[in-house]
């Protein structure tokens, strides 16, 4: 698929799946939901989460997004990149509006938590921007053509 096919992709993904580097290198990968802007991905979530800590000691990450059951659905798109921890307010506002307008329909009323998870998610917020390098890895594989029983 084309770049622009590739980020079209990426950024009608539900879930993607973010990777980042514990200190001694292994990586950590992790569901996260998300948002597309200027084809940078924002990622939010509670501040003291681990995933934040790793990507300030080393900002290298990779970001999947995938859809398909069947061989011949599968389709795909993986971004390497570096993450930052956004701090402008006015990108902070932009983010949380596209995360509102993305996801709203899927969130559980706060109310309905149990207490401790609740308090989970009542601290602070953190952003990070994946800025990706050139590395697009994609692929479609209905364009392949084949069909499998």
């Amino acid at each position: 698929m084309s770049r622009d096919e590739a980020w079209q992709v990426l950024s009608g993904a539900h879930t993607g799946i973010l990777t980042t580097l514990r200190r001694d290198g292994v990586p950590v990968t992790l569901p996260v939901w998300f948002v597309v802007i200027d084809r940078r991905i924002y990622v939010s979530g509670p501040a003291q989460t681990k995933k934040f800590g790793r990507i300030q000691r080393d900002p290298r990450v990779s970001f999947l997004v995938e859809s398909g059951s069947r061989w011949a659905e599968l389709c795909g798109v993986q971004a390497t990149g570096r993450a930052t921890i956004v701090d402008d307010p006015a990108k902070l506002e932009q983010v949380r509006e596209a995360m509102h307008e993305k996801y709203h329909r899927y969130r559980t009323d706060r109310a309905a938590m149990p207490e401790a998870t609740r308090a989970h998610y009542d601290t602070g917020v953190t952003t990070i921007e994946i800025v990706p390098d050139e590395r697009l890895l994609n692929w479609d594989n209905a364009r392949l053509g084949i069909d499998c029983p």
